[in-house]
């Protein structure tokens, strides 16, 4: 099988690309990368069943070609990161809605299986945890810049089952909540590669707010396990899928796990959202994802323990922090 990952060189779409390739399988990346990083996927640039094209989806031809040749695609190019969302909200409108459009669109000239990734900001503030797919969402002001991310994916959504409805081009859509693991950064705001470089840093643990709210963290490899399954199951075309764990646990908590197995000294400091963010920011309590439906159609759940994932996290960022501070010297 032939698949091509747009975002292939981001933290999710390199494990994707990787686990692609172990099941033998020949792999397109194309990436502009904006937030992705030619690191990520050096060890497979090599790679005889690799392709690699560093341009933006919003090359029309490029996108075409490669949409031509595959027999799949996953659609994982998007802005990322909160503090990205709020600092540059005209590109996160125009790559989200714009990209996705032109992927479907390439898509459906020949009928290519197309996984477009979502993420649970759809869900918005809305109250009732655990989450469900055919729930109905709750979102903040158009005045608050914080939902253009939610609102853009949402829409997202909503394109690629028209497509799916009218032009019958096979879709399918996955929510993601809160996927973490080795090469995710730090950069965007991600609140666990963020504590754990501050603790091994020995710097304060910055836990925004309260650090009462709680989020599920789904290790990748489990993610992209869901992912493949999901586009191999033909009962999942034209469906709506959470993808991700429903261990939950508060910030703050997390906060103390991080500075536990790192044995740092890091103080933790709290900071209000306004200082964090922007005046007026609006965050959610609970996310917490009900995953009956993705085990129903997959007989699979991400299940990774949160203590595994926080030590192979901290792992990849000990192995890393000679040769970030080699090239800082």
């Amino acid at each position: 099988m032939f698949s091509l990952i747009t975002g292939g060189a981001g933290f999710i779409g390199s494990h994707l690309a990787e686990a692609l390739v172990a099941r033998e399988g020949r792999v397109a990346i194309l990436d502009d990368l904006s937030t992705g990083s030619v690191e990520n996927i050096r060890h497979l640039r090599t790679h005889p069943s690799v392709l690699c094209a560093f341009e933006s989806i919003m090359n029309r031809g490029v996108l075409a070609e490669l949409v031509d040749e595959a027999d799949v695609v996953f659609h994982l190019a998007a802005a990322v990161g909160v503090r990205r969302i709020i600092e540059s909200p005209v590109r996160t409108i125009e790559t989200n809605i714009k990209g996705t459009e032109l992927v479907l669109e390439a898509a459906a000239k020949k009928k290519k299986l197309v996984f477009v990734a979502s993420t649970s900001e759809v869900y918005g503030k809305s109250a009732r945890a655990p989450f469900r797919e055919d729930d109905d969402v709750v979102l903040g002001s158009t005045t608050k810049s914080r939902w253009s991310y939610a609102t853009s994916k949402f829409l997202d959504e909503f394109l690629a089952l028209a497509y799916w409805k009218e032009k019958k081009l096979p879709v399918v859509v996955g929510r993601l909540f809160n996927t973490v693991g080795p090469r995710q950064v730090s950069r965007y705001g991600m609140v666990l590669p963020s504590f754990v470089r501050q603790a091994l840093e020995g710097a304060p643990i910055t836990v925004y707010g309260t650090g009462k709210q709680s989020r599920c963290f789904s290790y990748v490899a489990d993610v992209v396990e869901a992912i493949i399954r999901l586009v191999n199951t033909g009962s999942a075309v034209g469906e709506v899928v959470n993808i991700g764990s429903d261990e939950e646990v508060a910030i703050e908590e997390l906060a103390r796990l991080v500075k536990e197995k790192t044995r740092s000294a890091s103080p933790i400091d709290y900071i209000p959202y306004d200082r964090a963010y922007e005046p007026g920011f609006e965050d959610m309590l609970r996310r917490v994802p009900c995953i009956e439906k993705l085990v129903g159609l997959i007989g699979f759940r991400p299940s990774t323990p949160l203590d595994v994932i926080i030590d192979r996290v901290v792992s990849y960022h000990q192995k890393r922090q000679p040769l970030v501070s080699a090239a800082h010297a």
